[in-house]
């Protein structure tokens, strides 16, 4: 009886509060049925009040069911699931081989495909890939133990744990990180990495209270070991032609002091070097930087024309090999880790595909391949991207958005809303307590370390004994009809000039 009772009592409870709640939502229903068909920036919510909201949600969920239920592994963009995919079981050790056969479409148009050897080296001739040395003529030239390496994400635009977690894993990996245009911080640092300052458009970090290059300020960051090389940057190719803006709310006393800025002042980078307005003007900066510094120097671009490379080395050849940039960082006009408006994101720059190619080959006409190193950065992820660099003509690859994949990054599209779920490109602690340094460093080496492993082993495949032997030769290109064609037919080699030997196709 008692029960029955008590029964009763909880379903007279339900049922009121089942009421309450069908009036609160149509009271809610109303009140949002009068701003829609009041207000007058949306023509969906005037015309459809309260059901034309329901478009807009859609929308903004739309990219998170594409990305888990409907893109195909092959399918998404900027980089599709099998890629990050591969990323994901190369940094956490595990096994990254398939079974049942390729999901890739290996008939689509660009596609590299390796020519492999019917008789490759034995497991016995296969050599690990040497150092290379950097800037031989300067007063601390740099030996770079890697070809593949970590690209520029400064400290504002990443979170101090990425940070951190990036630093220690490049230094167990063995591989140089670059700052960033943000400058150093004690937190690259920390990890103990080698180090390559980026000198950007704002020069934070070196510059003097007008916003101009510091020779003193140049000197004291150079004193430090880590700092290995210098780069100066012209382009990105996330944006060519605008500089970098960090907003003021980001802009911490810390970030302040490490930047040169007045807390809560907006970083607003120049879209270019004001001091450089020619070629001309850029060889003597980068000569100043390294007179300064003592150490390599080189820039970072994105090009987009032959002519103002062939005027570039032009310039170099009538000043002297020692003129030249110490490396040269070429950046695909593929978008990169830094937000930007969607026409340069989109639009403008050549893609590294057919940039990489020319620039290397002008470099070797002219007698500068072993004067000026080539790196090679825009969407170079997994080993074939990294392989065909190094046939086409890099001598190292830099990716940014790759080592993002090892940290966590679960391609969110937040990076420039503070609101990064996985902690890397936010300043909110609530965010950043997800990315555990001592999990992630872990994870980055890894990746590095599983990158050059399978690089390795495509270069074995196609019968050389290291990465940097691999020529043109050895790799064909899908064309659009289906059939494939090597790649020093599509970019031959330009004839070198009698001022440096011929480079192998």
């Amino acid at each position: 009886m008692i029960f029955m009772e008590t029964a009763a009592w909880a379903l007279q409870i339900l049922a009121l509060l089942f009421v309450l709640i069908i009036g609160v939502m149509v009271a809610a229903g109303l009140v949002l049925f009068v701003i829609d068909r009041s207000q007058t920036s949306d023509a969906i919510r005037r015309n459809y009040p309260v059901i034309g909201r329901f478009r807009h949600i859609f929308s903004e969920l739309g990219e998170f069911f594409r990305q888990y239920f409907f893109a195909m592994d092959r399918e998404e963009l900027p980089f599709n699931r099998a890629q990050r995919d591969w990323v994901k079981r190369a940094s956490e050790g595990e096994s990254n081989t398939i079974a049942f056969g390729s999901t890739r479409n290996i008939s689509a148009p660009g596609t590299p495909l390796f020519v492999n050897s019917p008789f490759p080296p034995l497991d016995d001739q296969f050599a690990k890939t040497e150092p290379m040395m950097i800037g031989p003529n300067v007063r601390v030239p740099y030996v770079a133990k890697s070809i593949f390496n970590l690209s520029g994400m400064s400290y504002g635009a990443i979170s101090k744990p990425a940070v951190l977690a990036l630093s220690r894993g490049c230094a167990e990996a063995g591989i140089w990180m670059n700052t960033g245009e943000g400058g150093v911080s004690p937190f690259h640092l920390q990890g103990g990495a080698d180090l390559v300052y980026q000198i950007g458009t704002a020069k934070y970090g070196v510059r003097d209270k007008d916003g101009n290059l510091s020779d003193e300020k140049l000197r004291e960051i150079a004193v430090h070991p880590q700092i290995a090389m210098f780069e100066i940057k012209l382009a990105q190719g996330a944006k060519p032609g605008k500089g970098g803006i960090l907003p003021g709310e980001k802009v911490t006393a810390e970030i302040a002091a490490i930047r040169g800025l007045a807390v809560g002042q907006d970083g607003i980078s120049p879209n270019r070097h004001r001091e450089v307005n020619s070629w001309a003007d850029l060889l003597d900066l980068v000569a100043r930087v390294r007179d300064v510094s003592g150490k390599p120097v080189g820039i970072k671009a994105v090009v987009a024309a032959r002519e103002p490379f062939e005027e570039l080395f032009a310039e170099v050849l009538r000043r002297g090999p020692e003129s030249a940039p110490d490396f040269i960082t070429i950046d695909g006009g593929e978008g990169g880790t830094g937000a930007a408006p969607m026409p340069l994101m989109d639009l403008v720059g050549m893609s590294i595909r057919e940039a990489l190619p020319m620039v290397s080959n002008l470099r070797d006409s002219v007698g500068l391949h072993d004067r000026i190193r080539l790196v090679a950065s825009g969407k170079l992820v997994n080993p074939g991207d990294i392989a065909w660099a190094m046939a086409a003509g890099a001598d190292f690859v830099v990716s940014a958005r790759g080592f993002m994949f090892a940290l966590g990054c679960i391609q969110a599209l937040k990076c420039n809303k503070n609101t990064c779920p996985t902690g890397i490109t936010t300043h909110d602690p609530r965010f950043q307590k997800g990315l555990v340094v001592e999990d992630k460093f872990r994870k980055v080496a890894r990746y590095a370390k599983g990158v050059v492993h399978e690089v390795e082993m495509i270069a074995h495949s196609v019968g050389v004994s290291e990465p940097r032997l691999m020529r043109r030769r050895h790799v064909r290109i899908v064309q659009p009809d289906g059939t494939s064609v090597p790649m020093h037919e599509l970019f031959p080699r330009d004839l070198p000039s009698q001022k440096g030997p011929t480079i192998p196709i």
